[in-house]
Parts: structure tokens; sequence; C-alpha cells
């Protein structure tokens, strides 16, 4: 008996971990089908509003299984929420999509992984949690990592270094945030369901969000496959898909696996984009993404969700 139940749990861990990986491997695409719309035309604020707003209507299927959580949110949470969704989901994808576009998907993707790094500031002065001599040092690794990637070509690759390590500050402030104004624990699906729903709300409100979309139906079926992979596989896919892992794995084995986000991102955009970087920026988008992994597996902690989403999900 003790031998079958062992045997289940080892299959649930494999099951888990490619499903881990296969999330990842999704998110690395966001750079690729990003860069591809651009190259259509599509400005980085345009690429946010498909991202999101595409993402939006394909996630109100869940609302009729989680309408009772939605109702019995108070004020003061749908507040936090939408500061989650604002700054963690319109903010960074906003951030990201530019930085691919002035640096390229692989360095924005190794930017936004210096998220732990703002996780670690921003937890000591919003939630008082103190910083131990071992992050510090995890930290300081991946601001080295940084200055490396900027030894590149001056002002256009600056500009994109920003807005990459900007994006990361919005990722970090996504758990931080969720973590101060939540004080008990929300199904999975339903931080992710109001985390695209409320920017997107947002969005539909604007003029340009339309003008958008009639830019996008005047274009080729390929460019709408672009914006339907941004949404799908860079978003809604990896997102069950990590859920439905924490289901089987703990949240730090889990959280090591999403290395394999930047990993994809940087293998993609040499392969399809031809992106290659000088030798020096390799360096330092390794330390970065190091350091990402080493705060992950010595921490138990995860950029991608936020503390209370640790917990077992509810399946969907």
């Amino acid at each position: 008996m003790a031998h079958t139940e062992s045997a289940m749990t080892a299959r649930q861990s494999w099951i888990g971990t490619i499903q881990i990986i296969s999330a990842a491997v999704c998110w690395g695409t966001l750079g690729i089908f990003s860069t591809y719309l651009n190259q259509s035309g599509f400005s980085g604020w345009q690429i946010t509003i498909l991202r999101i707003v595409s993402a939006a209507f394909l996630v109100l299927v869940m609302l009729p299984t989680l309408w009772l959580h939605l109702s019995a949110l108070r004020p003061k949470q749908w507040l936090g929420l939408a500061l989650q969704s604002l700054i963690g989901v319109l903010g960074m994808s906003l951030c990201y999509f530019f930085a691919v576009i002035y640096v390229g998907a692989g360095p924005a993707v190794a930017l936004l992984y210096t998220a732990p790094v703002f996780s670690l500031l921003f937890s000591a002065v919003l939630l008082q949690e103190p910083i131990t001599r071992q992050s510090a040092l995890l930290a300081l690794m991946a601001v080295f990592g940084v200055g490396l990637t900027m030894l590149g070509d001056a002002a256009k690759v600056n500009w994109g270094i920003a807005l990459g390590l900007l994006s990361g500050v919005c990722y970090s402030l996504y758990g931080v945030l969720g973590k101060r104004a939540m004080h008990y624990a929300h199904p999975a699906p339903l931080v992710f369901f109001t985390s695209i729903i409320i920017s997107a709300g947002v969005l539909l409100l604007l003029p340009e969000t339309y003008r958008t979309y009639g830019q996008l139906f005047a274009l080729p079926l390929a460019t709408w496959g672009y914006a339907l992979g941004l949404s799908l596989i860079g978003t809604v896919v990896p997102f069950a898909l990590y859920m439905k892992a924490l289901e089987k794995l703990p949240a730090t084995r889990a959280s090591v696996f999403t290395i394999f986000e930047p990993l994809t991102a940087i293998a993609l955009a040499l392969l399809l984009l031809h992106q290659a970087l000088s030798w020096i920026q390799y360096v330092g988008v390794v330390l970065i993404l190091l350091a990402a992994l080493l705060n992950a597996m010595l921490n138990g902690t995860t950029t991608r969700v936020p503390r209370w989403l640790r917990r077992r999900p509810k399946p969907f």
C-alpha cells in the first residue's frame, strides 16, 4: 500500500514538473509574439492592449464558477486587487513589451527577473520584513548582472534597460501589494481572473483600444494568430498550467522550474529573431537568472505568483 502511494506521489510530481516547465515555456514566447506584432506595425502600448483585452475575453468563461467569490469581496479588497492588477499586470506588460522592442526578447525577460531584488526592498518598506545577508548578496549579484547587460550600444539600449527594470518593479509589486491587501486566502483562479479583468476594463474605456483592434482586423490572419498567441499561449494557458502544477508540487520546487521562461525567451530570440548578444551581456543575463534561481531555491519565493497563491489552489 505504501509503495503504491509512493508511486502515485512520484507520478503526480512528474506531471506537476511537466506542467511547470510547459507553463514557463509558454511564458517565454511572449517576447516572440510581441516582436512579430511590433514588426506588423503595433506599438508597445497596442501590444499590451492586445494581450490583456484578448485574454479577458478568454477568461470570461470562468465567471460562473467565481461569481460567489466575487460577490463576497469587500470594497477594500477590490481596491487591493485593482492596484495589484493595474501595477502588476498592466504596468508590467506595458514596460516589458516596450523593453522587448528596445533591447530584444532575451535581455528584456532577464531584466524582468530582477523582480526578487525589488521584492526584498518593497517587502522591507511596506511589510516590515527583514532583509537577510543572503538576500542582500543575491540582490547585489543581480544588480551586477544588470550592469553587464548595459555594456551594449548606448541610448537605445539604456532606455530598454530602464523599462526592463521597471517591468521587474511592477512584477514585484504584484506580490507585495497583494499580500498587503489580502487578509485571507482567495482561490488562485479568482486572483488571476481579477488581475486580467480589471486591467481590461480600464483599457476598454480608452479609444486607443478600439483603434488597435480596428488595425488588427485589417491585417492578414497571421497577425491575428500572433495576437491570439500572445493572450492564449503567453497568458491564459501558462497560468492555468501553473495553478494546476501547484496542486502537485511544493511552491519552492515549482518556482525553480520557472527558470525555463527566460531560457526559452533567449533561445527563441536567437533562433527565430537572430537577436544575438555580446559575451559580456550573456554573462550579465546569467548572473541575473542565477540570482533569481538561487533566491527561489534558498528562500522558497516565487516571482510569478504572490504568496497567498502558493497555497493549494482550487481546481477549475
